[in-house]
This record gives structure tokens, C-alpha cells and sequence, in this order.
């Protein structure tokens, strides 16, 4: 492995300045719970791919399919902001919406489809963030940098992971378009306007 493959499995650190100290989360969230949890998911990957490297094997992100690692970012940090937000809790309810619920909302805060909590992505995209239903939902996005199972066979070089931005809104069903020939739609032009949480 390359001296560039050793520098890229070190996750950059979360930047601590990059938060808004202004940010109006619900539920009792703050910017330093998701710093916490962004921590531990950078400590995670690290310890991860320095093991990996140890045994010669390719970077975590750079094996898995990028919607499957994104799809880990995502429940990581699902499983991670409730250990330093005790006001929030992971829906127990498998495959439920949204990912986070206030503590005690539900019935043992499990729900398959719930009107209060905040759902969950992780993208590598910048903005077209997509779901399944058009919906009235608080949405959370954790935007990162990282390498992809497709990024050597295209010649890019290896990269450490970062977090780029978060952004968080309160959608409603009007900001949602519908993304064409599949099931999904994407967040409308109007749904950016309304991101409050940047790093």
C-alpha cells in the first residue's frame, strides 16, 4: 500500500468552529451532540482501516458499495447522537420512520411511521438528496468526503474521510419533487432554502 493509502485511512477531525452556534434543532438536540456522535464515527473508521491496513486489506470505504457505506454512516450516527442527546432515542421499530424519536413519544418508542423525530441520511452528495415519500418530515443530512469502491478503477487517489457540512430543515410534502421514473423523490429547490446546521 502507498504512503497516500497509509495518510487516507486517519479520518480528517470533525472541525468544531465549522458549526453554527445558532442552529435551531428540536427535541432538545444541540450542534455539540451531533459533534460527539460525528467524533465517534471518526475514531470508528479510523480504528477500522488501520486495522485493515494491518492485514493488508483495502479501506473500509473503498470495498463497500457507496450507497452501503453511506447507508453505515447513516446508522452509526442513528445509534450514536442518543449517547449524548438523552431526550432522543433510535425508533426500535425495524426499518421505522423516522430514525430519531423524542424519548417517550411513542409506546416503546418504536413506530413504523411516526409525524414527530428526525430522519437520518448520509450522503457523498452535496444537494438532490432523495427519499421514498414526499412527506412532512425534519430531515438531517450528514454530507461527507470519502473514497468509493468505484475510485481506483477511475484513477483517483486515495483520500481520508471528512465531514463536509450538516444541514437539517423541517420539510414539507411541497418540498419534494418526484424524481422521475422510480419510487423516490428528491428535496425541491425550496427545501434548501430552509437548512439550518452547517460544519
Amino acid at each position: 500500500m502507498t504512503d497516500k493509502e497509509a495518510l487516507a485511512c486517519k479520518p480528517l477531525p470533525v472541525r468544531v468552529e465549522g458549526f453554527n452556534p445558532n442552529a435551531n434543532i428540536p427535541y432538545g438536540l444541540t450542534t455539540r451532540h451531533l459533534r460527539k456522535a460525528m467524533e465517534d464515527f471518526v475514531d470508528f473508521l479510523g480504528f477500522i482501516n488501520m486495522q485493515l491496513r494491518a492485514k493488508k486489506i483495502q479501506r473500509l470505504e473503498s470495498f463497500l458499495m457507496p450507497a452501503n457505506f453511506s447507508s453505515m454512516v447513516g446508522e452509526f450516527l442513528a445509534a450514536a447522537i442518543p449517547k449524548y442527546c438523552k431526550t432522543v432515542v433510535r425508533n426500535r421499530y425495524h426499518n421505522g420512520h423516522p430514525d430519531l424519536l423524542p424519548k417517550g413519544h411513542y409506546p416503546d418508542d418504536s413506530v413504523l411511521h411516526g409525524t414527530e423525530g428526525i430522519e437520518l441520511k448520509a450522503s457523498r452528495r452535496a444537494s438532490g438528496w432523495q427519499g421514498h415519500n414526499p412527506e412532512n418530515v425534519w430531515l438531517m443530512v450528514f454530507v461527507f468526503d470519502a473514497n468509493s469502491s468505484h475510485d481506483e478503477a477511475l484513477g483517483i487517489e486515495p483520500k481520508p474521510f471528512r465531514f463536509v457540512k450538516v444541514v437539517g430543515a423541517k420539510l414539507e410534502e411541497s418540498d419534494w419533487q418526484f424524481s422521475g421514473r422510480s419510487s423516490t423523490s428528491a428535496i425541491a429547490r425550496s427545501g434548501h432554502t430552509r437548512t439550518l446546521l452547517r460544519t
